[in-house]
């Protein structure tokens, strides 16, 4: 056989463990796993002293388009998604419009071919008036499933009584993601924030941890009672880790590498209003449960939850300034730093980064290095000493809150379907294509 690419020299991150081989990619897909030193290829990539893993699978970014470019579009989103080691992503309906409607989802897909770096998906947004054709949304081409706002949203993506958040999990049959803050609490308790010289440091107290245990204990009740798995976005308390860890049949986990890095009130002292997202950044006494939560398994994948805006923007006095930053192009760079300070097992990164995405979305051809599987790899030099520098980043707001942070694990080369996305910090050229799903594969005839 010739193949299309292959990849020798490499330590590489299969179903058996980490094996020293090479890998054969023909027509996008890994054909051959094994001793490959006399094959003939059209490319070689020679990957020693390297580690290959599986394509890094990003399942929460929010890349603006269409409606509000000036902060990011799909172009730029996936460029720093590919810099970064991310060979695919799960894009956010709060857009302008929504992604609502079946003709706003295939507009994005459509935005989406011949521009992207890597592969892409795009939730639907769930509403009051949607939500008789979400059973059909949810099985249309390039649809990652449905996403509901319990509180925060803007626009008309917010779904904040129980009745109406019934009436959505009954309307569907895919694994649904859901933003976990009780609206009814964080209205109660904006005037917190109503004060002379109100700074970033009040966002926790505002959106507090109750807020979210209250919003995350509401959605598993009423999941069980109509039967829908469900997966909370962004968990960012030590309460709701306790909890969600009795319900584990039902509801799936993310956290992000923002709540897992950083830590109030520092942050605030630090970047002020750089650092407001939602759910907010707490203080570290959170964050031990959610590393805690990371090894004892409770915790299924990591999401950057990608939310750029203008520096313009965040400059703005709190709590007028907007909630949320990029972060998907340093997910991974973040993570293999952690994991060389012994915070989590390359295992355990493999495993948020891919196969649990694979596990939790039902990917078709995605997650794993194996035969037969899309020719998707993160290569990266676990040793590598950088610096994330404005300069490296390619998100349009041209800003991180880990600007000047030193990390030792960085991506080298990026790998979509065989085609290099990234190579040695150059993009190649636009390759993504709409991810693949078993839950709505459509007929080839």
């Amino acid at each position: 056989m010739r193949y299309d690419l292959v990849i020798r020299n490499g330590n590489v991150a299969t179903p058996n463990g980490m094996e020293a081989l090479d890998i054969g990619v023909k027509d996008g897909r890994i054909v051959a796993l094994g001793s490959l030193g006399q094959a003939d290829s059209a490319a070689i990539f020679d990957a020693n002293g390297l580690t290959v893993l599986p394509g890094v699978i990003d399942t929460q970014v929010h890349f603006r388009e269409p409606g509000l470019e000036h902060k990011e579009d799909l172009a730029t989103g996936t460029a720093a998604a590919a810099m970064g080691g991310v060979t695919a992503v799960f894009e956010m309906p709060n857009t302008k419009p929504s992604t609502a409607t079946a003709a706003e989802l295939a507009d994005k897909v459509q935005r989406g071919l011949g521009r992207t770096h890597c592969d892409f998906a795009f939730y639907v947004g769930a509403t009051a008036e949607n939500v008789e054709t979400l059973p059909e949304l949810e099985k249309l081409p390039g649809c990652a499933g449905v996403k509901l706002f319990m509180g925060a949203s803007t626009g008309d993506l917010l779904v904040a009584d129980d009745a109406t958040l019934e009436r959505v999990l009954r309307h569907g049959k895919r694994r649904m993601a859901v933003h976990c803050e009780d609206e009814y609490r964080m209205r109660d308790r904006k005037h917190l924030t109503e004060v002379p010289g109100a700074t970033a440091h009040l966002h926790p107290e505002w959106r507090d941890a109750e807020s979210a245990l209250l919003a995350t204990q509401r959605l598993v009740r009423l999941a069980r009672k109509v039967g829908r798995r469900v997966h909370v976005l962004h968990v960012t308390t030590a309460q709701e880790m306790a909890w969600l860890a009795g319900h584990k049949d039902i509801a799936t986990v993310e956290t992000t590498p923002q709540h897992l890095t950083l830590a109030a009130p520092d942050c605030y002292d630090r970047l002020g209003t750089y650092a407001q997202m939602n759910p907010p950044i707490r203080s570290a006494e959170h964050r031990a449960a959610l590393w805690e939560a990371v090894r004892s398994g409770v915790v299924d994948v990591i999401g950057s939850d990608h939310a750029p805006h203008t520096k313009e923007e965040k400059a703005k006095p709190y709590p007028q300034s907007p909630s949320g930053m990029p972060g998907v192009q340093t997910l991974l760079p973040l993570l293999l730093d952690h994991m060389n300070q012994g915070k989590l097992t390359l295992q355990r990164l493999i495993d948020l980064t891919s196969a649990g995405a694979q596990r939790l979305f039902n990917l078709s051809g995605k997650g794993r290095i194996a035969l037969g599987y899309d020719a998707d790899f993160t290569v990266v030099d676990l040793k590598a000493k950088r610096i994330i520098e404005e300069s490296w980043l390619k998100s349009k707001c041209g800003w991180s809150p880990f600007t000047g942070m030193t990390v030792t694990g960085w991506p080298m080369a990026t790998i979509v379907r065989g085609q290099f996305a990234m190579r040695d910090g150059e993009l190649g050229q636009p390759i993504g294509r709409p991810v693949r799903f078993l839950d709505t594969l459509q007929p080839e005839g």
